[in-house]
């Protein structure tokens, strides 16, 4: 029992310091995760091999991986290209501008992640506004929105994702068959809510539109033979990602032999491009498996699953909407990657010692909404709402938490209302 306390305490401990951000979070997954394994309350012999209470490496080289594509990708200027022909085709119009903006960021959020999409359209949005003379402010959080939606489409696009189908066993097309529709639908949705949403924000000023149409969008790119080269190698890493399960080979496999070739092809620099892995993050990622290994390997988790199966008694229709809801009322307020981490293993157990585990498996899918979707609740809710705001603050178009998180409330009860109607209409009410 003195393990289980332990092991609590530790992990609630690092949780609200994540939370309140006043230490690194990395520093903060290293003192915890280091602190359970001498205490042994993580197996030290096992963090490195155990699937179960160690590091998942399947998410961590299926990050690297990516990280190194997304590398490669950004050096072509291709999404520089993208935002100033978004600017030329939108006339300065500000609804128009915001809709292609938001277009460029959901689909591309699907296949890259959402952070480095941000990453590489806001700088470009603000050069647009400034010249356009207009604030940047609401083009910036529609785009963080936006990617939050898009990537929650795809098995890649939104970390939670990934850490869900590694512990559920679900493939790239699983999502695509599951989660793809239901992502169309809200966003789709959701460009008709901007344009009420964000009324009182729009300013057209036809006097600086010029200065926009004569920008050059072909001067974005960099080198034509390499963003081609990327592009074909991306798209094979893709069709790799979808033939995975018949090929036997684990995704984040394809997206390690994906990144050598594209490097390999594209003759870029492997110092430059090592340069471009988010190392804090994997590290951090590693960490967290390590605690919430712990929670496993102490019994918490599994308790805390045979609570939840007692308390929803085997209607999953209530835990398909608590975990839709409950998801991302919690997703907003913390990081959805820690929450979805924590999680997984509860669902697991829900979905696997419930009445039946056929009926049960489309739990996964609405702990998967519920945490991307909510990942849009506040300012602190997910790392592409961090980075963007902080991206726009150096450039001097401040973003405070509230006027964030006011859209992001509206967004978050939105898209969750939508999803549900998805999830009930699809695997409650008919079956």
């Amino acid at each position: 029992m003195m393990h289980e306390f332990l092991a609590l305490g530790i992990f609630v401990a690092a949780f609200v310091m994540i939370a309140s951000e006043k230490i690194s979070k990395v520093l903060v997954v290293l003192v915890a995760s280091a602190l359970m394994i001498v205490t042994g309350v993580a197996p030290g012999n096992e963090v490195f091999y155990s699937h179960e209470v160690g590091i998942e490496w399947d998410v961590i080289f299926l990050l690297m991986g990516m990280m190194i594509i997304v590398g490669v990708l950004r050096q072509t200027g291709v999404f520089e290209f993208l935002g100033v022909w978004a600017a030329k085709k939108s006339k300065g119009h500000p609804y128009r501008l915001m809709v292609m903006l938001m277009l460029i960021t959901a689909i591309a959020s699907p296949i890259l992640d959402n952070v480095t999409i941000i990453m590489l359209v806001v700088p470009v949005t603000i050069v647009v506004c400034n010249r356009l003379h207009i604030p940047a402010q609401p083009y910036i959080i529609a785009e963080i929105l936006a990617s939050n939606i898009g990537g929650a489409a795809t098995l890649i696009g939104d970390p939670p994702n990934i850490i869900i189908a590694n512990r559920a066993n679900l493939t790239f097309n699983d999502f695509i068959v599951h989660m793809t529709p239901i992502v169309v639908i809200t966003f789709a949705l959701f460009v008709l809510l901007t344009r009420v949403m964000f009324r009182k924000e729009f300013h057209f000023n036809p006097e600086y539109v010029d200065s926009v149409m004569a920008m050059n969008e072909r001067r974005a790119i960099t080198d034509v033979r390499t963003l081609v080269t990327s592009l074909v190698v991306l798209g094979l890493v893709i069709v790799g990602f979808t033939l995975h399960s018949v090929l036997h080979i684990a995704p984040s496999i394809i997206a390690l032999i994906g990144a050598l070739v594209m490097v390999l092809v594209t003759d870029t620099d492997i110092k430059d491009i090592i340069g471009e892995v988010e190392w804090p993050t994997l590290v951090f990622f590693a960490g967290l498996f390590i605690m919430v290994g712990g929670l496993v390997n102490t019994g918490v988790i599994e308790a805390i699953g045979q609570w939840a199966i007692g308390a929803v008694g085997h209607d999953y229709t209530l835990a398909a909407g608590t975990l839709l809801f409950g998801s991302a009322a919690l997703g907003a307020f913390f990081d959805n990657i820690p929450y979805a981490a924590t999680m997984a293993p509860i669902v697991d157990v829900l979905v696997n010692y419930g009445a039946d585990f056929h009926d049960g498996s489309y739990l996964w899918w609405a702990f998967a909404l519920g945490a991307d979707f909510g990942g849009n609740g506040t300012a602190v809710a997910a790392s592409a709402n961090v980075v963007g705001i902080g991206l726009a603050a150096r450039a001097g178009h401040k973003i405070s938490f509230w006027h964030f998180t006011k859209y992001g409330i509206i967004t978050t009860v939105f898209s969750c209302v939508i999803a549900w109607i998805y999830v009930y209409l699809r695997y409650i009410a008919f079956v």
